[in-house]
């Protein structure tokens, strides 16, 4: 119920059915409850305990199966049932977030060490989801077994279920560290986690190595635990100086990348297998983008793939030649595909259960060990419970062995033979319980001497399990113990050997897309409408072509597929386009926007081959330009680079290449302008200076070319005949100026059409 504000401003609370109705601002309504909801979600969703590594609904799921007596070595249960019992019992949420997350305890390519055995279909690398709950079946392994050993012996506390009609354990005992053995990742309200799964063996010798030396250093630790241990293996190439600090930060990531191998196929043919792929990687979804890496020409020394998986992954990668160097077809996918990628780590757990907290590799484990020395500590005293009971009744049994003829005179013919006995013999009640319910064949001199071997062995242990109480040295030593007993049980044979190798990335000098094209000849075409398409070989530039209805052919030229084209659009801007990459010609072609960031309000102004080291010359339809490199222009993605600089109304309306001496400008009034290219500045971005005046504010720019003065001025005329003028001395002048009108024969469209 909200709160009741003191605001006098406020209406008196109204009163409803009993009940009392309160105001508050909103805004503190909003932050309390906010406040209580990222609370919930942090501590019992998202983080996992630093203790034993567990969410709650994994802890909870693992309870209600061994509730169920779902042992490793007995039968298995319907998936369905289990997740019923964790949902009624223990966990008030969806069956099928449960089930989920039941079934990832079962994946083997997920977590390092399953804490589930899963009959059935629980999903595979490929992504495929697991079969509904009804057609699975699940018991616990091992290593959850080892989880939850001493759950029966109070080594934790347990809280009321969310009905309080049952109880559940707060955490798991753990012999082991769990958290970093099979990891964990989370979203909660404003932080996250994300912990790689380590080598079990490893955890076991740092564990110890920071109970030997307290004050151990990062770096020690690190050097015992190398790196995470993926189940899916891999090959680790983070440099050592960066794995050093992750671990000593608590964040960081590591490049994780396929491990790869050449295969001899004879004949000096070969091809690369990949076996391992890196972890949380789908092996389809990476086919798939090898493949249409493959088909968009992205890399073109790699001619195909296949997936000849079976129960292990086999991914073949064929090379377009066997000249090609494999090393570098490696190195260009591990940058373009998820072959290798960048696995974040961001230690962030409860401490205690209760403070989240972005903890170190020797924080965690520190955690870990010091939750071991309470659980041992709850198990001693609980024995030592279970063993002074038990002595108490023994020595009520060695009593009534020692006075057995009057123990049965007084059980025969007593009136209250329990207050009797515990009178005449100072017996507790507890004592002369155990008489009275003792068995008759029980009664034999044999059996006494078994209850006093049984009392001085107990008597012996009591006085360990003190001694172990009272002594710090004799708990580490066996906290030492057991961990040496989970590494022995765990990490043998290849399951527990090391899957992660850890290596440098190898040295490979990066080599250009272009140099890794075939060359080959095309023919670009471009519509009028911006429809581009390349056709192999050199066709011949005035044959028919084919167009959409309304649109026509625009652009038509000879390139090879190494070439990069250059497309201006009359914003201004410069968009590159790989020929390689240009739609094949069986169809229309593909619209270049698709291919570019061209806006559909842009036209195309030019298009055409890249020619390094060469000048062009661009300009606006308002009369301005400059002289620019066409190195510079050279854009390195798909929103291009702004090039001339355009406002309002006015467009990039010429760009042609500095081929001569001179510029000869021609506006839409027919007048004709000559002046020196050196009177151009050369700039990499701007608007420009003026290069012709016009009268009115209607002029613009028609047309510009660049030539040799001395070979005089060339057009081609409406008959598609060459004409050219070689005194030139009435159209020369100053840049910026209006110039004289063209000469007589001169295209009527004010284009010079060379």
């Amino acid at each position: 119920m909200a709160k009741k504000t003191e605001n006098p401003d406020i209406d008196a609370p109204d009163q409803e059915q009993g009940g009392i109705m309160t105001s508050e601002p909103l805004k503190n309504a909003l932050g309390e409850r906010y406040l209580t909801y990222a609370l919930s979600t942090i501590m019992n969703r998202a983080l996992p305990d630093a203790r034993d590594g567990l969410k709650p609904v994994h802890r909870r799921i693992l309870y209600a199966m061994r509730e169920l007596k779902l042992d490793p070595n007995g039968r298995y249960r319907k998936s369905s049932k289990i997740t019923g019992d964790v949902m009624g019992n223990y966990h008030p949420h969806g069956d099928a977030a449960i089930y989920d997350a039941m079934a990832r305890l079962a994946q083997d390519f997920a977590v390092r060490y399953p804490l589930v055995d899963g009959q059935g279909n629980f999903g595979n690398i490929d992504g495929d989801n697991p079969a509904a709950a009804r057609y699975t079946e699940a018991r616990m392994t091992q290593i959850a077994e080892a989880l939850m050993e001493g759950l029966g012996e109070n080594a934790v506390d347990f809280k009321d279920n969310y009905d309080g009609t049952l109880q559940e354990p707060v955490v798991m005992p753990a012999r082991f560290p769990h958290l970093l053995a099979n990891g964990s990742s989370g979203i909660a309200v404003g932080m996250a986690t994300n912990i790689p799964p380590h080598n079990i063996a490893e955890l076991c010798d740092a564990a110890i190595h920071l109970i030997r030396t307290p004050n151990a250093r990062d770096e020690t630790l690190a050097e015992l635990v190398p790196g995470p241990d993926f189940p899916t293996g891999g090959v680790l190439v983070e440099p050592r100086e960066n794995i050093l600090k992750a671990y000593a930060s608590g964040k960081g990531s590591f490049r994780l990348r396929a491990r790869w191998a050449v295969e001899d196929l004879g004949r000096g043919q070969w091809q690369i297998v990949v076996t391992e792929i890196p972890y949380q990687v789908q092996k389809s979804k990476l086919i798939e983008k090898i493949a249409e890496i493959i088909n968009l020409k992205k890399i073109p020394i790699l001619a195909d793939v296949r997936d000849e998986s079976a129960e292990d992954i086999r991914l073949i990668l064929e090379p377009r030649a066997k000249t090609v160097d494999a090393e570098v077809l490696m190195e260009t996918l591990f940058r373009q595909t998820d072959l290798e990628v960048r696995f974040s780590l961001n230690m962030n757990v409860l401490i205690d259960g209760l403070v989240p907290q972005v903890s170190s590799l020797k924080q965690i484990l520190r955690a870990f060990i010091d939750h071991a020395r309470e659980v041992l500590g709850r198990r001693t005293r609980f024995r030592l419970g279970k063993i002074e009971a038990r002595l108490e009744v023994l020595e009520g049994y060695i009593i009534a062995f020692l006075n057995l003829d009057r123990v049965i005179e007084i059980i025969r013919y007593g009136d209250e033979p329990r207050a009797m006995l515990m009178q005449e013999f100072s017996l507790s009640e507890v004592q002369a319980e155990a008489i009275l319910n003792m068995r008759l064949r029980s009664l034999r001199k044999l059996e006494e001497m078994e209850l006093k071997r049984e009392r001085d062995a107990l008597l012996l242990e009591r006085g360990e399990l003190k001694g172990l109480l009272g002594d710090v040295m004799q708990q580490w030593a066996k906290i030492i113990e057991q961990l040496r007993e989970v590494k022995k049980q765990f990490a043998k044979g290849e399951a527990g050997a090391r899957r992660t190798d850890l290596a440098d990335a190898p040295d490979v000098e990066d080599v250009p897309i272009e140099a890794m094209i075939e060359k080959e000849p095309i023919t670009v075409v471009c519509s009028a409408r911006g429809w581009i398409r390349a056709l192999k070989g050199h066709t011949a530039l005035e044959a028919e072509m084919k167009f959409k209805d309304g649109d026509e052919g625009r652009f038509i030229f000879h390139a090879h597929t190494t070439d990069k084209l250059l497309l201006l659009g009359d914003n201004g801007r410069f968009y590159t386009l790989p020929a390689a990459n240009l739609p094949g010609g069986r169809g229309m072609g593909e619209p270049v926007r698709l291919m570019v960031d061209l806006p559909n309000e842009a036209g195309i102004v030019a298009l055409f081959i890249h020619r390094p080291g060469r000048e062009l010359i661009i300009g606006s339809s308002a009369g301005d330009g400059f002289v620019v490199a066409e190195d510079e222009v050279i854009a390195q993605t798909r929103s291009g680079k702004q090039v001339l600089n355009v406002k309002g109304d006015v467009r990039a309306r010429i760009c042609q290449p500095v081929v001569g001496d001179h510029v000869a400008c021609v506006g839409i009034n027919r007048k004709v302008l000559i002046f020196p290219v050196a009177e151009l500045p050369r700039l990499g971005r701007g608007k420009g200076v003026r290069l012709q005046k016009y009268a009115d504010k209607e002029g613009e720019m028609s047309d510009l070319k660049s030539f040799n003065l001395a070979d005089g001025l060339q057009w081609l005329d409406s008959g598609g005949r060459t004409r050219t003028v070689i005194e030139l001395a009435e159209w020369q002048g100053k840049r910026a100026a209006s110039g004289r009108m063209a000469p007589r024969g001169f295209p009527r469209d004010n284009k010079f059409n060379l």
